[in-house]
């Protein structure tokens, strides 16, 4: 599998990623493992979590549970240096801290708490999982109002948490650092103060990026090729929609439309339409729908690391059965048709 660098960094990744957000209530302790030992056999070097982790449901009394599992993983001889690890502190009105977010003077803490869940000496990188002063994901975006933003306010937020960042780096607690479900000119931001101050610089975005959610194709891919920013895309299948298993009303016991819905938002009155069309060219290409949607992550025209989820081994399996295809010119281009008939299902 190819690699790609996180930024201007020196770490290489693969470009898939292996999520585990699932880890510690959809996926036990000893599935969880074995996903990670055969994305590792498949080629796969890179491994993301968060401090929130388990999702599917939130709750605080679960919270850390996925690094743990994670972390009894690594503590296997040997995995550590099988991969490099990424996780994240969670920003305010969380399920841990409620309205506290990623202030400087919580991150040594919080870095500490991971590094001991994790069980390991470093954490490759560090990622800030939403923005203090709120952000348009999670489907926030049909009614994003940032007109109550203090700009200076959220600049000196800034110095300050890069200045701690900073800190956990020449301690050897953190290698990178990067940020999650932020905006173009957040990140832009993030990118001015590091550079002004000599500060470490965000090397990384990760954001929702799929077929049914291209949000990133504009201003953020270009912040992404001028700054070096490199998009670790989350939900690439769009939550499971893109796999075709809820066409027709379905709901698979134990899917993530079983316990919470909606699927963070996405289910909408459009979005079936808008999944049929990709299941239909999928189906007329003779390529397995999922198989598209990873490939199609390595289309993209700035560097992207797909980060995907599975709950069971044999979602995992599926998945990594199409890791070496390439989509045709033909392909791409029907691609292209569907996404402006279909360009926000949700």
């Amino acid at each position: 599998m190819k690699t790609l660098p996180l930024g201007r960094t020196d770490i290489q990744v693969t470009e898939w990623c292996l999520g585990t957000m699932t880890y510690g209530n959809q996926t036990p302790e000893a599935d969880a493992h074995g996903q990670l030992d055969r994305a590792v056999a498949a080629g796969i070097n890179f491994v993301d979590c968060a401090e929130m982790y388990p999702v599917n449901p939130l709750a605080k009394e679960t919270c850390g549970r996925s690094e743990e599992i994670l972390g009894n993983w690594l503590a296997k001889p040997g995995n550590r240096d099988k991969v490099i690890l990424a996780t994240k502190i969670a920003g305010p009105h969380n399920a841990i801290r409620g309205d506290r977010g990623p202030d400087a003077s919580l991150i040594p803490e919080t870095v500490d708490a991971s590094l001991k869940r994790m069980k390991t000496d470093v954490i490759d990188l560090y990622q800030i999982h939403w923005p203090s002063r709120g952000t348009w994901a999670f489907r926030r975006n049909w009614g994003y109002d940032p007109s109550g933003q203090d700009r200076q306010q959220t600049m000196d937020m800034m110095a300050e948490v890069l200045e701690a960042l900073d800190l956990q780096i020449k301690a050897g607690k953190i290698r990178a650092i990067g940020l999650s479900n932020e905006t173009a000119w957040g990140t832009t931001k993030w990118v001015d103060v590091a550079e002004q101050a000599n500060l470490p610089r965000m090397a990384t975005i990760q954001n929702e990026y799929s077929l049914l959610c291209r949000f990133y194709d504009t201003d953020l891919s270009e912040v992404a090729v001028n700054e070096d920013v490199t998009l670790l895309s989350f939900s690439p299948l769009a939550a499971g929609l893109l796999t075709g298993k809820y066409q027709g009303g379905a709901i698979p016991k134990a899917s993530r439309m079983d316990l919470n819905g909606d699927l963070g938002g996405r289910k909408s009155d459009r979005v079936f339409g808008a999944v049929q069309a990709y299941l239909d060219l999928a189906a007329r290409h003779g390529i397995d729908p999922v198989h598209m949607a990873m490939a199609w992550q390595r289309t993209r025209p700035f560097p992207v690391s797909a980060i995907f989820g599975a709950t069971t081994v044999g979602q995992l399996e599926q998945i990594l059965a199409g890791r070496d295809l390439i989509l045709s010119d033909e392909v791409i281009a029907d691609i292209d048709t569907v996404h402006k008939a279909y360009p926000m299902p949700y």
